[in-house]
């Protein structure tokens, strides 16, 4: 960069770049606490960035390593006193991934237990010996450019680096470049999630003029001033790849942004009869009837779908998932569930709380919500303390009442 000092504290439209980069972690409903690795040089600098800001009791200060895989690891070690489950590793220096990309990467980890942010290099690849000369064309179709957040389970990546220092890898190079290399080498699966070509890792000056205009045509497509920034850290816990060297004057902290919170509301019912299975939160229901429609007619997941969409503003599931259309046929609802997700994430929105009522006199559902709300906050990649199942009967009265049917009652709130 050129520029004498710490880059991540370079001005970037009005404030450091790493303020960009901790708004965006902290200002995300999943994220808890945030551990910043620094060099021992920027304490100074970053303690009263944090104080600035309000952030001394969500960012911790730890210093860093000779190399980043010694600086991640004094990160993680600073998380051990953290009920920490998820651990989200974030550059410091990329201040402009978006909350939506940050949504992706955790929903995908609590699915698979990894999620690595990337985009297909759109550029003709070569590898060349010492002498320049070309020796070698990768096929560009499978070729990815891996950027942050990584996202892990804890226990898997503080067990991961630790094999990586028992294995002498520390001694010996070529040292792992991120945290997936540790993971695939300590014999991990790594996802990778579809990342943001405006993901920039700010190495040269000409990236910060770049990052500027960026965040320039987003405020002029929306006037919301969040979501730009970079560190390690994750909802019930979390650490940072911080920050290279240099030092600028900070401008004034950025006016405080209301949440967007909305709520949406959603019915269903459907008809019982005999040769269906009864599915009700993609749990099987042992039962002498079931529910009859087009998918597997889990009345629970369609009120909990058309709640979801409601709240954002998204039409309902007859909208999105005709039953003119074969395609869902049968289909599982936790998959159409999760496509609604994939739908709130890729417009900001992140899932805050689900409460539902299950009307049906018959059968007993009570020994079947806890499994209901796992598959639920599984698909919906949240934790399963924002699902509330409840069942209830009509004492006799009306369809539910005489078996005829099942209904369900949804409120979802959901926040930008």
């Amino acid at each position: 960069m050129g520029a004498g000092g710490n880059k991540v504290l370079l001005p970037l439209a009005g404030q450091p770049v790493l303020a960009w980069t901790l708004q965006g972690l902290l200002e995300h409903p999943d994220f808890g606490p945030c551990v910043l690795v620094i060099h021992r040089d920027d304490a100074g600098e970053m303690g009263e960035l944090l104080e600035r800001r309000c952030w001394t009791d969500r960012v911790r200060l730890v210093e860093g390593g000779e190399e980043r895989i010694d600086s991640v690891w004094n990160g993680l070690q600073a998380l051990a006193l953290e009920d920490c489950r998820w651990v989200a590793v974030h550059d410091g220096a990329r201040p402009l991934f978006t909350p939506a990309l940050l949504s992706r990467c955790i929903q995908k980890a609590r699915q698979y237990g990894s999620a690595v942010a990337a985009v297909p290099v759109k550029d003709t690849i070569k590898q060349a010996a010492d002498d320049g000369k070309i020796v070698a064309t990768p096929e560009r179709s499978g070729l990815y450019a891996v950027q942050t957040p990584q996202v892990f389970a804890y226990e898997d990546l503080v067990k991961a680096y630790a094999a990586c220092y028992e294995s002498g890898a520390r001694q010996g190079g070529p040292l792992p470049t991120d945290d997936a290399m540790v993971m695939e080498q300590a014999g991990h699966a790594v996802y990778l999630v579809d990342g943001d070509y405006e993901n920039l890792k700010l190495t040269t000056p000409d990236d910060l003029v770049l990052a500027e205009a960026i965040l320039m045509r987003r405020e002029t497509k929306a006037p919301v001033a969040s979501g730009n920034s970079n560190s390690l850290s994750c909802r019930e816990a979390a650490a940072t790849a911080g920050a290279p060297t240099s030092s600028t004057s900070d401008a004034s902290p950025a006016a405080p942004c209301t949440p967007d919170i909305r709520t949406g509301m959603g019915y269903d019912v459907h008809r019982l009869v005999e040769g269906r299975a009864l599915i009700l939160g993609g749990v099987d229901i042992p039962y002498e009837k079931g529910l009859l429609g087009h998918s597997d007619a889990d009345v629970l997941l369609h009120a909990i779908k058309d709640a979801l969409l409601g709240a954002a503003g998204l039409g309902d599931i007859g909208r999105h998932f005709p039953d003119t259309d074969s395609a869902y046929k049968g289909i599982s609802s936790l998959l159409l569930l999760k496509y609604v997700g994939e739908k709130l994430a890729a417009q900001d929105w992140s899932v805050a709380h689900i409460d539902a009522t299950v009307v049906a006199q018959r059968p007993k559902l009570a020994p079947h919500i806890a499994k209901m709300q796992e598959n639920i906050a599984r698909t919906l990649g949240i934790t399963a303390d924002r699902i509330n199942v409840k069942a209830t009967t009509t004492e006799g009265l009306g369809f539910a009442g005489t078996g005829e049917g099942i209904a369900t009652y949804a409120v979802a709130t959901i926040r930008r």
